[in-house]
């Protein structure tokens, strides 16, 4: 549902767009998506069946010409332009690029888009290995910079202010914990600023409580619908699991044979033989609920999340459609942004354009009360 009248002024472009998570919360903010982009055949099928208008291809072959004729749109008239790059570089020109140097990824085309078609903000959300990946050269030599410090300069080039943290989808009222690196640019010099959180994990109203997985899907434990399945060895082990258990819960004499070799390893190993809790807001979704070590079973079904669980705790609507098989489902649903984060981006960029984010006042009473409040809220 939109909850504002979109101006003709408020028209993005997506590039990656994947399934549309961040698409749909950008619209239900009130921004309207005039045209998407990705390369994955199975997401442009997606986009095109929920009625969107999509362009399918390599994004480096893509000119911005071709973007702006298709949205309707002239250089400088896009709201916005939002996505996630891949971060991962490749070898070009002969050259290999460090490991971790984001200007040798499709990152440099999503600012080559910014800078050609000069949208008033830009949205680019990411993993959050980003803030502390240092940069490696060419000999595979760590430097002191960190990827981060290359995007934020390679913006900082062509003209943007940026902000930029790290954000929980579970604040802002996703059943789902969900951290993501989020940047935001303006071209203009605009003051914009991160989503203040609305959901917490204490709070006097239940309203602004964090959602869980119960609040989500506890309605469709009998309404399997596509779904995935546990090889039978897998699902034998899980049967042992209580709700919001794993391996560990395991009798002892059954650890070492159901996680062989991992038993051995370091690390918490979290995800294996994980059986969810419907009382807490689920883990990360995966692009597959039934890989080892980072398994979805349903808290007390012995199946995995099925596809419409996978929507429901990304929040995408109940009439949205996926295409493809039934594993580019997981994947789509599974990579996308939560609806009610991006909603909250699409938020704070709106209130940033209509200058009223801030109530302005002379003096504030108890000053430090409010100003630990504010700092409580940034966390």
């Amino acid at each position: 549902m939109v909850l504002r009248y979109i101006k003709k002024s408020r028209q993005a472009i997506s590039l990656f767009s994947g399934g549309m998570g961040l698409d749909i919360g950008l619209q239900d903010a009130g921004i309207r998506i005039a045209i998407g982009q990705d390369l994955d055949s199975s997401c442009i099928k997606t986009i095109r069946e929920n009625g969107h208008a999509a362009i399918e291809g390599d994004i480096t072959q893509l000119r911005s010409e071709t973007l702006l004729e298709q949205a309707g749109l002239r250089i400088g008239e896009p709201f916005l332009i939002c996505g996630g790059p891949p971060c991962q570089p490749f070898s070009t020109a002969g050259k290999r690029l460090g490991v971790n140097d984001p200007r040798g990824s499709l990152f440099i085309e999503f600012v080559r888009m910014i800078r050609e078609i000069r949208p008033r903000f830009f949205v680019m959300e990411n993993v959050k290995g980003l803030v502390s990946s240092k940069l490696v050269d060419r000999g595979g030599k760590s430097e002191d910079t960190t990827v981060l410090d290359v995007v934020l300069e390679q913006f900082a080039h062509i003209g943007y202010h940026t902000v930029h943290g790290i954000l929980d989808a579970v604040n802002y009222g996703v059943p789902q914990f969900r951290e993501r690196l989020i940047i935001l640019g303006s071209r203009d010099n605009e003051q914009v600023f991160l989503p203040v959180p609305t959901h917490f994990q204490i709070h006097q109203n239940p309203l602004y409580r964090w959602n869980v997985l119960g609040d989500a899907i506890r309605d469709l434990e009998d309404d399997v619908g596509e779904c995935a399945s546990f090889s039978q060895e897998r699902l034998h082990f899980l049967k042992m699991v209580p709700e919001g258990g794993n391996w560990r819960d395991l009798p002892e004499e059954a650890k070492k044979i159901a996680m062989g070799g991992a038993y051995y390893s370091g690390g918490g190993k979290v995800g294996f033989y994980r059986r969810l809790s419907y009382k807490q807001p689920s883990p990360t979704l995966v692009t597959s609920p039934v890989q080892k070590a980072s398994m979805f079973c349903h808290p007390v079904k012995d199946r995995p999340l099925s596809v419409r669980e996978y929507a429901r705790i990304q929040q995408f609507p109940e009439d949205w459609r996926f295409v493809g098989t039934t594993a580019a489902k997981y994947r789509q649903i599974g990579n996308a942004v939560p609806v009610g984060l991006a909603r909250a981006v699409g938020q704070a960029l709106l209130a940033c354009a209509d200058g009223d984010a801030v109530i302005e006042t002379k003096r504030l009473r108890g000053t430090g009360v409010h100003n630990k409040i504010i700092e409580a809220m940034k966390m």
